[in-house]
């Protein structure tokens, strides 16, 4: 699948129907490899708050990625999908301080730190079912993580976005629109992809009064 014309809505049925293919064992297999190569990254390696999410059904697994951050001292966090679909966030404290949620999605029984901590995070990994040559990730399209990338750059803040994916998922072109943000590093299971993020744009100089 190397570009695609049909726009999001047709992208992620096929996206979604490629992961109901893909056999137990791939899906098993790849959990290892990808918290061994998202723990090598710099990004990660280096920081003390990691904003994470807890996979659910074929997404590419975060549970050893999660459990191997948490014993390393990283500080975890974890979103809670508020009614309007923003995300809340609270800490992960292991497997066991998980519970089931709405959507099938399981999320942390501690204590909610409000949707602004998220600003607190040095990395980000973002949960996508492809992103492209430029980094442009496509999500499941519910918005919640658009939210949250518009609340990091109204803070006037940058973690790294580190998003996981099967190799297949590493397209040549999603479809973007204009509020879509670029991550910054996909890890598949057969490698490391680096985007060259560009910057946002600068204040232009104000001249001295005359």
């Amino acid at each position: 699948m190397s570009g695609y014309d049909g726009g999001k809505r047709g992208l992620r049925r096929d996206l979604l129907d490629m992961r109901a293919q893909l056999p137990a064992g791939e899906i098993r297999a790849a959990e290892a490899v990808l918290a061994r190569r998202a723990l090598a990254l710099p990004e990660l390696a280096g920081a003390g708050t990691v904003a994470a999410y807890v996979s659910v059904g074929r997404e590419p697994s975060t549970h050893a990625l999660l459990d191997q951050l948490h014993a390393a001292g990283v500080r975890v966090l974890l979103p809670v999908l508020l009614p309007d679909n923003d995300l809340d966030w609270a800490p992960y404290d292991g497997a066991e301080s998980l519970v089931r949620a709405a959507r099938g999605l399981r999320e942390p029984a501690g204590p909610r730190l409000g949707p602004q901590s998220v600003t607190e995070a040095d990395a980000m990994l973002l949960p996508g079912l492809a992103v492209d040559r430029r980094g442009m990730r496509l999500g499941r399209g519910g918005g919640s993580y658009d939210r949250v990338l518009e609340r990091l750059e109204q803070a006037g803040v940058r973690p790294a976005k580190v998003v996981l994916l099967y190799d297949a998922e590493v397209l040549a072109e999603v479809p973007a629109e204009e509020h879509d943000r670029p991550v910054d590093v996909a890890v598949t299971p057969g490698g490391v992809h680096r985007f060259a993020v560009p910057s946002p744009p600068s204040s232009p100089p104000t001249s001295p009064a005359a």
